[in-house]
């Protein structure tokens, strides 16, 4: 970690603290600043770059061979955009490896370059990951010059002078611009992605920065979804006379988003309709029911989250990816608590007592257990179904 530049050296990683991390470039050439973050998944690297929930973030892995499946053009989580609107930067032991999956179409560094995402290669992530877990997640910037030519004074300075995600509302630029429509379901081997072909339920999902296979296990319970921007006002989701709506997962503070959210999912939750929250969702959920959202200092992000299901007793292993969580010792009144994790005893899920209206903290369409959550869309079907027979 040190200020002075070794032969060879091609990328670097510029903490706001004044450390350097220094190894081989991999990826775009260029610079983004961000927050680091680890994440501990084996697998999944390239759903994991394209979630816009890693919005102004830079995502050290700590499995050292990542890109040996290499990438391909369906397994992309944003509904569009580039590295802008998704993870900023990455971070590997190793150099990544060469694809030997048969349904690669390019390489990790290529696909990287081609999209705008900024690697380091060669650096120690287990002192990294140790670092983030004992100080927080530090912000700082990550550059790439196959020349090795680095202005480190002013690449310190930029890190120190970035003003960090707290406050930010991030949805804002992750979210779509204007409606449609999704069918396609859920990987079924060998066919590929399905389609839902007559929907059960009309449901609306306001779009906060929404993953695909969020929608994709929508359409595989039924469900004819319709995509909303996120400012879209509750008298015009309403309008569409959904049989559910679903709060997506994204980046930023919860708070900030929630300025303009929160009331509309106030008059969401008023109307008696099936709400559902993910992740964001979950947590400007739980700041319209009257909770609080705090940051946390080293995040979950990971594939290999163990949360317990209150309700039931289960136990299930989850992917997870969020920087601030919700308050339980703050929760109201009526509202229960439903999911808690079980590495620290953060909440990861709650429901409202006399509404149809429940949200989890973690993102139960990833399924890395491999299915261990996919029981909460079923729930949200049942309450749908309840509504329509009410």
């Amino acid at each position: 970690m040190s200020r002075d530049l070794l032969p060879g050296v091609t990328g670097v990683l510029a903490l706001a603290d004044g450390t350097v991390l220094q190894g081989l470039g991999v990826g775009a050439v260029g610079k983004a600043v961000g927050e680091v973050c680890f994440n501990t998944a084996m697998t999944g690297y390239q759903e994991i770059l394209t979630d816009p929930s890693y919005m102004a973030q830079v995502v050290a892995f700590t499995f050292p061979h990542v890109g040996n499946v290499g990438t391909n053009v369906e397994d992309l989580e944003q509904i569009s955009g580039s590295a802008a609107t998704a993870a900023r930067g990455a971070i590997f032991r190793d150099l990544p490896t060469p694809p030997a999956n048969w349904r690669s179409n390019v390489d990790l560094p290529t696909w990287m370059s081609r999209r705008g995402v900024v690697g380091l290669a060669g650096v120690d992530t287990r002192a990294l990951t140790r670092r983030i877990r004992e100080t927080g997640m530090p912000h700082a910037v990550i550059a790439h010059d196959p020349d090795g030519r680095f202005d480190l004074d002013a690449l310190l300075a930029e890190a120190a002078g970035w003003s960090g995600i707290v406050g930010l509302d991030l949805a804002k630029d992750a979210t779509c611009l204007q409606p449609f429509t999704w069918d396609e379901a859920l990987w079924d081997w060998p066919e590929g992605y399905g389609r839902c072909k007559a929907g059960k339920y009309e449901v609306v999902v306001l779009d906060y920065g929404v993953k695909r296979n969020i929608l994709r296990a929508l359409a595989s319970i039924g469900a004819k979804v319709t995509v909303l921007p996120a400012s879209t006002s509750a008298e015009d989701v309403l309008a569409r006379k959904p049989d559910g709506v679903l709060l997506s997962n994204g980046p930023g503070d919860p708070a900030a988003t929630g300025e303009y959210a929160v009331p509309e999912i106030k008059k969401l939750v008023a109307s008696g309709t099936p709400v559902f929250g993910i992740c964001l969702g979950h947590q400007m959920l739980a700041l319209a029911l009257g909770a609080r959202t705090v940051k946390m200092d080293q995040g979950h992000h990971g594939a290999n989250h163990p949360v317990k299901d209150l309700t039931t007793g289960k136990v299930e292993i989850v992917s997870m990816n969020h920087g601030f969580t919700v308050d339980r010792d703050s929760l109201p009144e009526g509202v229960s608590e439903t999911h808690v994790s079980l590495f620290d005893g953060t909440n990861a899920g709650l429901a409202l007592k006399d509404r149809p209206v429940f949200s989890v903290q973690h993102h139960p369409e990833a399924s890395p257990g491999p299915t261990d959550s996919l029981y909460i869309f079923d729930r949200f079907a049942g309450l749908m179904d309840q509504r329509k027979q009410a």
